[in-house]
């Protein structure tokens, strides 16, 4: 169970250290003994049946209680009693067994890493607290105090009475600095000291039972009829919790502060700036796990030095961005890694958690799932990528040839593709005569004529009097102003309609786009779905995934679902890419923040998108042909594909 980031600022095992009188303690052990009288309340209902009965029995005994109605009375309360007592040992043993979820971290023994070791105990002996009793790391912008004292939790457990375990995300130790580490580790570090106070410590495992016991229905292996108890189990175990979880929330809350306002003391101005590296190794993290690391695991080749690219990657950010210039004058100071007695190997071992964690990959690498290294990263995953996609691109063209158009070349070649997406459609050439239902007046034979006509007599026409002049006047000016109020709405519903027809025709504007990104998003689908089925039969027989306490560990989506055409997009650009390594001397690269890139001359190709997306949105082929000319790019070859 996690205690969050901020922690505890409770004294070294209840010793004088002025902790009593803070405000986050007092109301953290106020919030911990409500939850206990929950507990106690659910206690006392569950035993008093049992009291009634005992009351009767005693009853009997002393003579009080005599006769026929009390006899059944006795034997109505007994059998309550027996059942309640037994449901509710039958909760409260499903409860102690459970087994809380453990997040999969990299332990970090003392010998692996003796000198955070060290830091992490003289910070807890400056903050006035226990110190942990393990440090684990874990592929997260994130740190925290996780209790592993269950014995359910098998190898990662610790002793009983232990204290937490420091988990710290591996992304601070490449980026921090020493003393930046220390003091983002101060509030967590503070919160070691709840595990030295009774009434939180067993306020925690009571609420942390209870949410184990809330996932025992959906543990797999369970018969019918235990599944069937389980379920009941957790209908009570969700009730306890309602009943307790405000009280448990403000618990934890009253801890943290109590862990901030201890911390405050403890390297205060390197906090400030030790905050604004967390968000900036957050941002740089999640880039280097959907740009960069994503590819490389669908390739079945997963980096094994991901921290040490969260620096490469953070350190161009501060190259690009002029605001970030301050982050790299850091990297002259001691970094965090330097804890670690090898920080190449602790590295490898988070890049694979990380792997099995937001992938669902091999246990242990094997012929389809290596590790690679940061210098055959373009070799063994951009350019296998490149043509992986040009394969499908040409995989599904040669199902809808035939239909598409039958005479364009069957050869996997970049114009093939330009071809398809640029073809002309069935459209009418010319526009059809107008009709009466048209908004556009139909003018006859001969009316231009009749109109000068009547011009010529109106010219010749003799003079009016005045006053019928002016009502004439009058008359016409009111036609104007109708007609005008007419000729505005008019403009409204033709406005409207030409919005209308443009979103129609942002729609269809490319109908040979949209077929085959159709076609393509369905191919991708069934691979996905594939490789999904192979990930799950993996992780049920233990090769592959993370199966924790409960069943196979969900994976979390690195990217959101995507479009057909920005499928459609992607693959063309891979396709672009391959013509360009096979007929120039363009090479696959590595661009930290932005994942695979095409070098063109050494420089990554950054104009290439604009162009693939013109051609793929407008079917306008023209700025590609461009820059496929500026750059030497022969479409018409074939290229090499996977």
């Amino acid at each position: 169970m996690r205690y969050g980031v901020s922690g505890s600022g409770f004294g070294n095992g209840g010793k004088d250290g002025g902790l009593g009188d803070e405000w986050g303690v007092r109301a953290a052990r106020s919030r911990a003994l409500a939850v206990l009288r929950v507990r106690g309340r659910a206690l006392g209902a569950a035993i008093l049946p049992a009291a009634v009965a005992v009351v009767l029995y005693a009853g009997e005994v002393t003579g009080h209680f005599t006769g026929t109605g009390w006899a059944t009375a006795r034997v109505i309360t007994t059998v309550l009693a027996v059942v309640v007592l037994l449901a509710a040992g039958a909760v409260a043993l499903v409860v102690a067994r459970a087994r809380p979820a453990v997040t999969p971290t990299v332990e970090l023994s003392e010998t692996a890493a003796p000198d955070l070791h060290r830091l992490v105990r003289d910070l807890a002996d400056r903050l006035d607290v226990p110190a942990p009793s393990a440090i684990a790391l874990t592929p997260d912008c994130d740190s925290w105090l996780e209790d592993r004292s269950h014995r359910a939790h098998g190898r990662a457990a610790v002793p009983a009475g232990a204290g937490p375990v420091l988990v710290i995300g591996s992304p601070f130790l490449w980026w921090m600095r020493v003393a930046e580490l220390r003091a983002v580790l101060a509030p967590v570090v503070a919160g070691t000291g709840p595990a030295a106070d009774p009434d939180i410590a067993a306020a925690r495992r009571f609420v942390r039972g209870l949410d184990a016991a809330v996932a025992v229905p959906d543990e797999p292996g369970l018969d019918p009829l235990r599944r069937f108890g389980a379920r009941g189990v957790g209908r009570v175990a969700r009730l306890l919790l309602r009943a307790c979880g405000n009280h448990a929330a403000e618990m934890e809350r009253g801890v943290a502060a109590a862990g901030s306002e201890r911390a405050q003391a403890v390297d205060q101005g390197t906090r400030i700036v030790a905050q604004e590296q967390v968000g900036l190794a957050y941002a740089g993290w999640d880039r280097l796990l959907t740009r960069v690391a994503l590819p490389a695991w669908r390739m079945g080749r997963w980096p094994s030095r991901l921290d040490a690219g969260v620096v490469s990657a953070l350190t161009e950010l501060s190259r690009r961005d002029r605001l970030a210039e301050g982050f790299s004058s850091r990297l002259g100071e001691r970094p965090a890694c330097d804890l670690l007695e090898e920080p190449g190997a602790v590295d490898e071992a988070t890049s694979l958690l990380a792997a099995r964690l937001f992938h669902g990959g091999p246990a242990e690498a094997g012929p389809d799932w290596a590790p690679v290294d940061w210098s055959r990263y373009p070799e063994e995953v951009v350019d296998r990528k490149w043509r992986a996609d040009a394969a499908r691109l040409h995989d599904v063209l040669d199902r809808l040839s035939t239909a598409a158009d039958p005479e364009a070349p069957e050869a996997p070649t970049l114009t093939r593709v330009l071809t398809h997406l640029t073809a002309p459609q069935d459209l009418p050439s010319t526009p059809p005569a107008p009709t009466e239902d048209d908004d556009l007046p139909v003018v006859p034979p001969g009316a231009e004529a009749a109109a000068e006509a009547r011009a010529q007599a109106g010219a010749e026409a003799p003079a009016r009097p005045e006053h019928l002049a002016a009502e004439e006047e009058d008359r016409h000016e009111t036609e104007g102003r109708d007609e005008h109020e007419a000729e505005t709405d008019a403009g409204h519903e033709t406005d409207a309609e030409h919005e209308i027809d443009a979103e129609d025709e942002d729609d269809v504007r490319n109908p040979a786009a949209d077929a085959l990104a159709a076609a393509l998003s369905a191919q991708v689908a069934r691979e996905d779905a594939e490789r999904e089925a192979r990930a799950a039969a993996g992780a049920t027989s233990g090769a592959a995934g993370f199966t924790g306490p409960d069943g196979p560990w969900p994976l979390a989506p690195l990217l959101p679902p995507r479009t057909g055409r920005d499928l459609l997009a992607d693959h063309v650009t891979a396709l672009v890419c391959c013509a360009a390594v096979d007929t120039t001397g363009a090479a696959p690269g590595l661009d930290w923040l932005d994942g695979p890139a095409l070098l063109v001359d050494g420089e990554r190709a950054a104009d290439l998108g604009p162009r693939v997306l013109a051609l793929v949105e407008e079917g306008d082929p023209a700025p590609l042909r461009a820059w496929l000319s500026t750059t030497g790019v022969r479409p018409e070859k074939p290229v090499r594909l996977l």
